[in-house]
Order: structure tokens, then sequence, then C-alpha cells
């Protein structure tokens, strides 16, 4: 289950976590679990931290979390609104001080969520638009890092540049050694709709490219 982007819903993490705990209630007898995922454009919880609060107050042992290399790193330490394609801060360091932020996150993340409590761990990269997108939504409502998601996520490491080995790296930390799932969204560098006709080179090339994202977040 994703976070909302809906405009329309409620701030309140209380009422979030009520919906769930009745989700995971209708899914216990069924011996099924609920795996809440941040989406970077959420109207209220964008962020890693915001979902494992929530998480943390539904308070059933049926709900954990879908982490997810693009939500993290496209929403704490990248920006498809601006020339440079990263979030740009106000102050005399800029760059230097979203890094720091972005490992104090990322650090968090690994000391703070129990292995357990993560159920899947989806991975993919994005291109940087080739021209900043409008910082509006669009006529569907859709927010920028929301249509940036849809059609520019190539596999890990095979033209993004989002900081993917950092975020998996920070996830491994937490002890976690389950399910990844490679979700991705590739329109190409153009974020235009094509046709891939040998799905079987692109699984293998996803299967390199997650070969290669173990190896370089095991050295990191």
């Amino acid at each position: 289950v994703g976070s909302t982007d809906s405009p329309h819903a409620l701030s309140s993490t209380s009422y979030l976590a009520s919906d769930l705990r009745q989700l995971c209630d209708l899914l216990s007898p069924h011996n099924s679990r609920l795996a809440y995922e941040n989406w970077c454009w959420a109207t209220h919880a964008p962020n890693w931290a915001d979902v494992w609060s929530i998480v943390q107050q539904a308070d059933r042992p049926n709900i954990g979390l879908c982490l997810d290399t693009f939500q993290t790193g496209g929403g704490e330490w990248a920006d498809p609104t601006t020339s440079s394609g990263i979030i740009e801060l106000p102050g005399s360091n800029p760059r230097q001080t979203l890094e720091e932020r972005f490992r104090a996150s990322l650090k968090e993340l690994g000391k703070t969520i129990p292995a357990e409590k993560i159920y899947i761990l989806q991975i993919s990269d994005a291109y940087k638009p080739r021209e900043p997108l409008a910082a509006e939504a669009d006529e569907q409502g859709l927010r920028p890092r929301g249509r940036w998601s849809s059609c520019l996520r190539p596999v890990p490491i095979d033209g993004g540049y989002l900081p993917v080995v950092e975020v998996a790296k920070a996830v491994l930390d937490t002890g976690f050694r389950g399910w990844f799932s490679m979700e991705v969204f590739d329109g190409g560098p153009e974020g235009k709709d094509q046709e891939w006709k040998d799905m079987g080179a692109y699984t293998k090339k996803a299967m390199k490219a997650h070969e290669k994202l173990l190896v370089e977040a095991a050295d990191a």
C-alpha cells in the first residue's frame, strides 16, 4: 500500500494508522501481511521515517514496510524540478548540507528499523530529466516527482544518478536479508513510451544490475 498522494487526505497520522490497522485486521485471518510504502510525492508521508512512524502507530504484527531506493533517494536527495537534479537548499554550502542531511537520514534508517519489519525492498534508479519538470501538479493532479516516477526509472546503476547504493546499504545495515523487487518504469532518458521487444535481454540486464548493486552496497 502506497502512502496516498490525494490532496484531500487527512493529515492526522493517527487517522492514517487507524485505516491501516483495520486493513491489517481484515488481512490477518488470511495469513496476509501489509507492506506500507512511502511515495516521495505523497501528501503526508513522503519519507521512510513518516511511514515507519505510521506503521508503529498501527501496531499490528502483520504490518511492515516496503522500502524503495527511488522513493528514498528521489525524495530526500534528488529533485526533478531543479536544473541540478538535486534538492537545492539555502545557505553557503548547500550541497554539503544536503549530503550530510541525507547521510544522517540513512544512518538513522539503518539503526532504527527492525529487519523483520521490512517486508520488501524495491530497487530502481532515475534518469535526470533533460529539462527541469514544472513544479506544479499536472492536469491529472500528479506532482512532479510522481510524473518523474512514471517513466524515468531504469534499473539501478544503468544511466541513472540516484544514490541507490547508499540507500540499499542502509537497508542492509538493519540486518534485512529479505526480498528485493526490481520496480522500473523505463521510458529511456527521454521518458517516452517504448515497446521492449526483447524482455529476456532486459531481465538479464536487470539481474546484472541487481548483482552489481549488492556488491557495491557490500563494499560501501
